[in-house]
């Protein structure tokens, strides 16, 4: 079925041809590095797991951009979304909140509901917790933020955030349990996940720094293309660490 007019297809990673096809042990050396992590920290070997997890485990920062086709067009999903002004999709949260007085936590289902409803797809589960984790994380970098009515600055963290929360979740999704199975204890599993959670994401970040500052906004009409060029790039300075 094709999606209501103005909005953007979320669920093909690739619409110029099929995704590529993996090849056999294609995590053998992120798995190797992943658990040499878990066991003894070092953010060499963190950053050595996620370099080979790009260019084994998905073929190259290219390649990988591409997979992630489907991130994003949710990026820029998101940042329609949350234009100020009446907007058609957050209809139901705006519902939500009048309900709820507000309340914070309906409000972001509702969003999530907007942004990215469920389809029983991995991809989409790993979409909807990091739309949810990056609303969650503006409030709390921005107390007194309005989920309805984000500033330029807030509605930037929120789609940067995201994308890095959603490479993050995926990351997860192909070696976490190597990691948690490797790490000492579950404290120290904890912190493994955060470091590495927060490397992927300030890396991210970084490259979207560059776009706000080049004049994108979260409005841009290819906010699409131009994530999906972040992305390239920053994939390519997770390799940069196996030269």
């Amino acid at each position: 079925m094709d999606p209501p007019a103005g909005e953007l297809p979320l669920d093909d990673p690739d619409p110029d041809g099929p995704s590529p096809v993996a090849a056999p042990a294609r995590f053998r050396n992120a798995r190797t590095s992943i658990g040499r992590y878990a066991r003894s920290g070092g953010g060499e070997q963190m950053r050595r797991a996620v370099g080979h997890y790009v260019r084994s485990g998905y073929g190259g920062a290219a390649t990988m951009a591409r997979r992630l086709n489907g991130t994003s067009r949710t990026a820029a999903r998101l940042g329609a979304v949350l234009q100020p002004g009446v907007q058609a999709d957050l209809a139901a949260a705006r519902d939500a909140a009048i309900a709820g007085g507000k309340n914070a936590q309906s409000v972001l289902d509702a969003i999530v509901e907007a942004i990215r409803p469920v389809d029983g797809t991995q991809d989409a589960e790993s979409s909807r917790r990091a739309v949810r984790d990056a609303l969650s994380d503006v409030l709390e970098r921005y107390p007194e933020a309005d989920l309805l009515d984000l500033d330029d600055f807030q509605r930037q963290f929120v789609v940067q955030r995201f994308v890095g929360l959603d490479v993050y979740n995926r990351f997860c999704l192909d070696l976490g349990e190597k990691l948690d199975e490797h790490a000492s204890s579950a404290s120290v599993a904890a912190a493994r996940f955060a470091e590495v959670r927060e490397y992927i994401a300030a890396t991210v970040a970084a490259e979207f720094d560059k776009l706000w500052a080049a004049g994108v906004t979260p409005a841009s009409p290819d906010l699409a293309r131009v994530t999906q060029g972040a992305l390239r790039e920053t994939f390519k300075v997770f390799e940069g660490y196996l030269q």
